[in-house]
């Protein structure tokens, strides 16, 4: 996976599925970056694994959530609400609903300048395309989420997953979001 997306991207091992006594095999494995999608399994794997992996926080923030996520991780990739900007005191990714779907979170793109104005922690972008069969299709959702990104001068972009992640790394990715091809047996 390394090669396919060169050195410049930061690969994220997604945990959401992963049981806390399955972590070992990523310690093992040589894994450095993990990111957990629920705030209540961020704690205890954080508890568990502490300083073995550097925690991201990588699913929809909730407000009342952000004092735990400001004690584990060193970076948020969904930053979408005003109530949560507010309290978070790690650096963050807003997350732009490129897509349009109401199923997805993530802020408009329109609403991005007014909301970049909220929080000095703000490095960078996220964005979730809808789900495709064919990789390419994820393509325009990640040009245009790096367009964004250099309009408003920020460097960080976390786009593209197991499904998509080469795509993701040729228009622009700084980090990817990995799951399912990690653990497949």
């Amino acid at each position: 996976m390394r090669a396919d997306v060169g050195g410049h991207v930061t690969i994220v091992a997604a945990t959401k599925y992963v049981d806390l006594r399955d972590m070992e095999v990523l310690v093992r494995a040589g894994v450095e970056v993990v990111g957990e999608n629920r705030a209540q399994d961020l704690e205890r794997k954080h508890a568990e694994y502490g300083d073995a992996f550097r925690w991201h926080f990588i699913g929809h923030l909730q407000s009342n959530k952000a004092k735990m996520v400001n004690r584990i991780c060193e970076l948020v990739h969904s930053l979408d609400s005003e109530s949560a900007a507010r309290k978070l005191a790690v650096p963050a990714l807003v997350e732009v609903n490129l897509s349009g779907e109401e199923s997805k979170s993530g802020i408009a793109p329109d609403d991005l300048p007014g909301f970049l104005k909220l929080s000095s922690g703000i490095r960078g972008l996220m964005t979730m395309p809808p789900e495709v069969s064919e990789p390419e299709t994820s393509r325009p959702y990640f040009r245009r989420l790096r367009e964004l990104a250099q309009e408003h001068g920020l460097r960080e972009l976390s786009m593209g997953t197991s499904q998509d992640y080469q795509v993701a790394a040729e228009e622009g990715a700084t980090l990817i979001r990995v799951g399912s091809v990690l653990y497949r047996e």
